[in-house]
C-alpha cells in the first residue's frame, strides 16, 4: 500500500532519540530542548512526504509495548453484580488488560499496528507482530465479548472505547497482511457486537455529550463512520449521518471561549467539526463551517487557537491537556484540507496545527505513566495523519 505522508513529524524535525533521553530524568517534566520545533511556514499540505525514521517509530512503540502487559496500576471501570466479579483486570479482559486501562490498551494496540502497517520493516517489527499474536487471539475476543455482554455493562467504554476498538479493525481491515488478516477475524465477535450495540444505541440518544473527555459524542461517531466507510455498512453510515445532523447542523457561533476545562483531552468544538467535515458535502460544510466559528479574528477564538501547557505531568488529569493539543491539531487539520484552497481560515487553521503538534509534542516522553501510556497513541494519530482528507479536496 502507498504510505501517506508524514509531513508535520519531517517538517517539526522531531528527535526520538534525544526525547527518549528524558526517560530517565527523577523528576519528569517535558523538555523542549530536546525535542526541536523549529518556526513552520505555509500551507503544510505543500510539504514532501517523508517517512518516520526507525528511532522516531522504535521510540514511539516502545511507549504502547511497555504497557501491554503492564496489569498494575489498573483502573477496570467494569460494574461488580456480585462477589463473582471480583476478578483481576488480567482475567476480565485477557486482550486488553494494560496501559491503565481498556481503552487505552485497544488504542495501544492500534499504535502498534499503525506502525507496523506503514513502515512494516523497522526494528521492532518482529517483537510487536509476536506480542500482538498472545494478545489477539480468538479466544481472548471471545472472552472481551462475554465480559461487555453482561447486563452490567450496557455502556462500558460508550463510544469512546467502542471507537477505537472499531478504528483497530479498520487498520487491520484496509492491510493486505496475512497475519494482519487473521488477527482482524479474530476481532470480528466483539466488533460484531460493539456495532449492533451502536445501532441500537444511537436512536435513543436524544443529545449529544459535549465534554471534553472520554464520552464525547462527536469522536465517538466520527472514528466509527471511518470503520462503516471502511467496511461498507451502509446503513450505520446513514444512521451516524443522520444522527450528525440532528445534533449538529444547527449549531451557530459555537462558545470557544469556554474551551478548555481543566482536564480536557478533546476540544468538543473541533470534534465536532471533525464529524460534520465527514458528514457533509464540500461545499455545505464550508457553509457550515462559517456559521460554526465565525471570525477567527476574535480574541477568543485567537486563545481557542493558541496550544496549552501541562502544569503536572504526573497528574493523571491534568496531563490530559497535553492530548489536547493533539486532537486540536488533527481536527484543526482535518477541517482546514477539508475547506476550499482559497477558504481565508485555511492558512491560520493549518498554522495552528502545526503549533499544537509541537506542544503537544513535548510532553510524550516524560517518563511517567500518567501520560506515557496513552499520549503516544495520540502523537501518532496526528503524525501519521490518520483520515487526513487529501491536500486537494475542494
Amino acid at each position: 500500500m502507498s504510505i501517506r505522508g508524514y509531513r508535520v513529524i519531517a517538517a517539526l524535525g522531531l528527535g526520538l532519540v534525544s526525547c527518549l533521553g528524558t526517560l530517565a530524568m527523577s523528576s519528569p517534566q517535558p523538555v523542549p530542548d530536546s525535542s526541536p520545533t523549529p518556526p513552520l511556514a505555509g500551507d503544510s499540505a505543500t510539504r514532501p512526504r517523508q517517512d518516520l525514521t526507525d528511532e522516531q517509530a522504535a521510540g514511539l512503540a516502545r511507549l504502547a509495548l511497555k504497557g501491554l502487559d503492564q496489569e498494575y496500576p489498573n483502573k477496570p471501570s467494569n460494574v461488580l453484580a456480585g462477589p463473582a466479579d471480583v476478578r483481576s483486570p488480567r482475567e476480565m479482559c485477557p486482550a486488553f488488560y494494560g496501559c491503565f486501562d481498556w481503552h487505552s490498551s485497544v488504542h495501544g494496540h492500534w499504535m502498534l499496528i499503525r506502525l507496523l502497517k506503514l513502515q512494516p520493516n523497522f526494528s521492532l517489527a518482529a517483537e510487536i507482530r509476536g506480542r500482538l499474536d498472545q494478545h489477539l487471539t480468538l479466544e481472548n475476543i471471545q472472552a472481551e465479548t462475554r465480559h461487555f455482554q453482561q447486563p452490567e455493562h450496557k455502556s462500558f467504554e460508550r463510544l469512546y472505547g467502542w471507537a477505537w476498538y472499531l478504528r483497530l479493525v479498520t487498520e487491520l481491515h484496509t492491510w493486505d497482511d496475512p497475519q494482519g488478516q487473521a488477527w482482524r477475524q479474530n476481532l470480528r465477535p466483539l466488533e460484531d457486537y460493539l456495532v449492533a450495540a451502536t445501532l441500537e444505541f444511537l436512536p435513543k440518544q436524544a443529545y449529544p455529550i459535549r465534554t471534553g473527555v472520554h464520552p464525547n459524542t462527536a469522536f465517538g461517531l466520527a472514528q466509527i463512520r471511518d470503520y462503516a466507510v471502511a467496511v461498507g455498512h451502509t446503513a450505520l453510515i446513514e444512521l451516524i449521518d443522520a444522527r450528525a445532523r440532528d445534533y449538529y447542523a444547527a449549531d451557530i457561533d459555537y462558545p470557544v471561549g469556554y474551551e478548555p476545562s481543566g482536564e480536557d483531552f478533546f476540544s468538543a468544538a473541533l470534534n465536532e467539526a471533525d464529524l460534520m467535515r465527514r458528514v457533509l458535502p464540500t461545499a455545505e460544510f464550508a457553509a457550515w463551517w462559517g456559521r460554526f466559528l465565525p471570525d477567527l479574528q476574535r480574541p477568543a477564538v485567537q486563545r481557542f487557537l493558541t496550544p496549552v501547557a501541562v502544569t503536572d505531568v504526573t497528574d493523571g488529569k491534568l496531563v490530559h491537556l497535553a492530548g489536547l493539543n493533539f486532537n486540536r491539531a488533527w481536527t484543526l487539520r482535518g477541517v482546514a484540507l477539508t475547506l476550499p484552497d482559497t477558504h481565508p481560515d485555511r492558512a491560520r487553521l493549518l498554522q495552528s496545527a502545526e503549533q499544537h503538534t509541537r506542544a503537544g509534542w513535548e510532553y510524550v516522553f516524560t517518563g511517567d505513566y500518567a501520560g506515557e501510556h496513552w499520549l503516544g497513541t495520540f502523537a501518532v494519530y496526528v503524525i501519521t495523519e490518520v483520515a487526513v482528507p487529501d491536500s486537494d479536496r475542494g
